[in-house]
């Protein structure tokens, strides 16, 4: 796991803002991005939160709102068929919000290949959309 160095100043400072548990949560979210993939990824800002996105790919966005201190999440198009295809394929894995996000409590043990798959059917979306369950290998 090499890690990948800030480009975005802006993005950079976010993760800054953030506090300290919270940030080695959110950066660690952000090297499994990077690690995800082989595709060059572009991080910026969206909506005040860190991007994630590529050629192909659906933006994937990670934040932690201080209304829940225990808290971070992951960050989905709500009009994709992502998250209903992650509730499908991993009912028990994760804690969902609607049809845009994947939440994390502060000291929750993830499950990481579970996880590496639905960051990478958000990141070859366009190119799987048309497939049954987004052509998800079940792990």
């Amino acid at each position: 796991m090499k890690e990948s160095v800030f480009e975005s100043k802006q993005v950079q400072q976010k993760f800054s803002s953030y506090p300290l548990k919270m940030q080695e949560q959110l950066l660690f979210l952000r090297q499994l991005i990077f690690d995800s993939s082989d595709k060059q990824i572009k991080e910026t800002l969206k909506w005040g939160e860190p991007s994630y996105l590529c050629a192909h790919g659906s933006t994937i966005r990670i934040d932690y709102k201080e209304k829940y201190p225990n808290q971070y999440a992951m960050y989905f198009n709500c009009k994709s068929k992502l998250v209903d295809t992650f509730k499908e394929i991993y009912p028990a894995e994760f804690i969902f919000e609607s049809n845009r996000a994947i939440i994390f409590k502060v000291d929750e043990k993830i499950n990481i290949s579970a996880l590496k798959n639905c960051i990478g059917l958000a990141l070859n979306y366009h190119q799987i959309k048309h497939l049954p369950l987004l052509g998800a290998e079940f792990l």
